[in-house]
């Protein structure tokens, strides 16, 4: 699932068009998180890979770690949190950003 999928396009007066900042659920801990220590060359494009199956939901890692968002880095020797009940959080996200309604 592409984050910005099912966003609204807006307009400006310029007619330049944007979307939304999407809104991001808060995720809470739960027992079936996993945690990893992050080392030299860790990216949260790669975690979401190793354990979503895809790159598309590193945002999830970022969030639940509280991670800047411009970045897919992250300090080697950081513990990571690494949720797994990504449908939930999923769903969250749709309902927060108005998509699929």
């Amino acid at each position: 699932m592409n984050r910005y999928q099912g966003l609204e396009i807006l307009k400006d007066d310029m007619g330049k068009r944007y979307i939304r900042t999407p809104k991001y659920p808060e995720i809470p801990l739960s027992s079936d998180d996993i945690y990893i220590t992050s080392t030299f060359g860790d990216r949260l494009d790669l975690l979401s890979n190793d354990y979503y199956g895809n790159t598309e939901d590193y945002w999830i890692i970022s969030v639940a770690n509280g991670l800047s968002a411009d970045s897919l880095f992250m300090t080697p020797g950081t513990q990571i949190r690494i949720p797994q009940d990504t449908l939930s959080i999923k769903q969250s996200y749709n309902i927060l950003n108005g998509i699929g309604q």
